[in-house]
């Protein structure tokens, strides 16, 4: 559902899963997440637009209704009395919550066939957990959880899609990988050569259905590097990306390095990438979609080489074992760009980092202003002196500085469309 580090224990926060609205907030009593269907069961309005009161309840914005992290209503403020608060009808579901390796699980199945055992996390991130250094980003999606699946699996994208971003096109190679087990669990597969013309060593692959996937590489004399991409279904056509970037270095600067970037600074870069892709992942499903969907997709795609070994197993698992979340329900609408382009909605917005950033970054533009006026009373005080060199030498200063801020405030906002694959060589 999140990361631990982006939730605020002091509010609810609304997240929706397989089309369902849901609210997660923080029990003070218990000390553990909650998750209740987002809905209160006077007037069903959105708990989620609520707060948590003085008793640490979750108090409905309507009436004041509030309820424990059993769901149990404790309090009516208009009953008389008589009033039964205690019925059924008064209750919340409350769903079973877990968390791990700083990522909030629910499960949203039947509460009384909770499986602790299935909590999808990395064995390698279990052992040894404090040696590594791990970037964290997310971001809702304009495309199914299974297109993105998809699109994660196939690694002899990257280096054409992603070309000057995170690959280059004089990577591309054949991808010789092959399928080592396959079951109703998911598969894992070996790329003996891995990536980079095989300059970085082999590269293991796991799907873990029906959301996860990591690819496991050792970078010779460099790391260890995992790839983690959970999927997470919200509704038809849309879906939350959780993708972590873990890093085990064999030596200790590249891991201070890392750690010294700021959060936010790294999730733009991050939303560079995803729009390599993102905008033709948006049409793409939609032509699959009237070929006939997963069902079909051995016949809609032309797969002839093992690079795509990878994308075929993922959709004999759904054709296999009913992996697909939204069976018979269309497809909404294709989006235009500038929708596609939203970074504010589908991620600054939710994330702890980025809407401080921004925040903090609006902050600064009356100062900037102050210091240019400044600037030029200087200039216009110094009379061509020395003090005159001192303001164009700040006003220079800050307008650069103002510059990069907007960039940055704009980065936090949406993307430009322009994918840089496309421009140069």
């Amino acid at each position: 559902m999140a990361y631990l580090r982006d939730l605020d224990p002091a509010k609810p926060h609304r997240f929706t899963l397989l089309d369902q609205d849901l609210v997660l907030w923080w029990d003070r009593s218990e000390e553990q997440w909650r998750a209740f269907p987002d809905v209160c069961p006077h007037r069903l309005v959105p708990l989620s637009e609520g707060r948590l009161n003085a008793d640490g309840q979750l108090e409905c914005p309507y009436h004041g209704w509030s309820f424990d992290g059993e769901g149990r209503c404790q309090r009516i403020p208009q009953a008389e009395q008589g009033t039964r608060s205690d019925s059924v009808r008064a209750r919340c579901t409350s769903l079973p919550c877990t968390s791990g390796q700083g990522l909030l699980f629910v499960w949203s199945g039947d509460p009384s066939s909770v499986d602790p055992g299935a909590v999808p996390l990395v064995p390698a991130l279990e052992t040894a957990a404090d040696t590594w250094t791990i970037q964290d980003t997310f971001r809702d999606l304009p495309m199914d959880a299974l297109t993105l699946l998809e699109n994660v699996l196939d690694v002899s994208h990257v280096p054409f899609t992603h070309h000057r971003t995170v690959g280059r096109r004089s990577n591309a190679s054949p991808v010789r990988a092959r399928i080592s087990h396959e079951d109703a669990d998911g598969f894992s597969a070996v790329w003996d050569e891995g990536p980079r013309l095989g300059s970085l060593g082999s590269q293991f692959t796991t799907f873990r259905a029906p959301q996860l996937i990591w690819h496991d590489l050792e970078a010779k004399g460099f790391a260890r590097i995992l790839t983690v991409v959970y999927a997470v279904p919200t509704r038809r056509g849309e879906c939350r990306l959780f993708a972590r970037f873990p890093f085990q270095f064999h030596s200790w600067l590249p891991r201070l390095l890392v750690g010294a970037r700021p959060r936010w600074l790294q999730h733009i870069a991050n939303h560079k990438v995803l729009e390599d892709d993102q905008v033709f992942l948006h049409h793409q499903e939609r032509v699959l979609a009237a070929a006939g969907g997963s069902a079909a997709a051995a016949r809609a795609f032309f797969m002839p080489c093992e690079a795509d070994v990878y994308v075929a197993a993922l959709h004999r698992w759904l054709t296999d074992h009913g992996g697909e979340p939204f069976v018979g329900v269309p497809l909404p609408p294709r989006q235009n760009l500038d929708l596609l382009m939203d970074r504010y909605h589908s991620h600054t917005r939710h994330c702890r980092s980025c809407s401080t950033a921004l925040r903090r970054l609006r902050s600064l533009r009356p100062w900037f202003w102050g210091t240019l006026w400044l600037s030029a009373a200087l200039v216009g005080l110094g009379q061509f002196g020395p003090l005159s060199w001192c303001g164009l030498l700040l006003g220079l200063f800050t307008g650069l500085l103002m510059r990069q801020c907007r960039r940055w405030e704009r980065g936090l906002i949406a993307g430009d469309g322009q994918a840089p694959r496309n421009d140069g060589v």
